[in-house]
């Protein structure tokens, strides 16, 4: 069975939530995250050049984590906007959201929110760990992990 400890969780979101793909090392429990070159066109990929070559190299040891698909994202977002107390604000984010360049709207509706834009980069990012749980749980269910893996680790 797999198991991340919850920092490690956190990590691999975060670099999720910023457009990265992660990979999580079943043996060493190494994470390492490298540009998704196909929606980063231009990226450099020399620069990851080191992190690449390890993947490519040692693909066995290593699951992907998948970030969230725009519909996913979109939902999110959704969903935040349910929990907004502010009448006002929530309809404003409800407008965003069903308007052209929704991401975009949201965005800059919420960006121009005061105290509630931190209360959405908290929302995101629990969502965001919950993607990831939902992810390992889904792997553990689908494979046998050998058990030679690491233990789940706390810090």
């Amino acid at each position: 069975m797999l198991k991340l400890a919850n920092s490690q969780m956190k990590e691999i979101a975060d670099w999720l939530d910023v457009g990265m793909r992660c990979y999580f090392n079943k043996q060493t429990g190494e994470i390492i995250s490298i540009p998704n070159f196909d929606n980063w066109i231009g990226a450099d990929e020399e620069l990851w050049e080191e992190a690449i070559q390890e993947l490519e190299e040692n693909w066995e040891n290593y699951v992907e984590f998948d970030g969230m698909t725009s519909r996913d994202s979109f939902r999110v977002m959704a969903d935040f906007t349910d929990t907004v107390d502010n009448i006002k604000l929530q309809d404003r984010l409800v407008d965003a959201l069903n308007k052209r360049k929704p991401f975009q709207n949201f965005k800059w509706v919420i960006d121009n929110s005061g105290e509630y834009r931190q209360q959405w980069f908290d929302y995101k990012k629990m969502r965001y760990i919950e993607w990831v749980a939902d992810q390992l749980e889904a792997m553990n269910r689908s494979s046998s992990f050998d058990s030679s893996e690491p233990e789940e680790r706390t810090e």
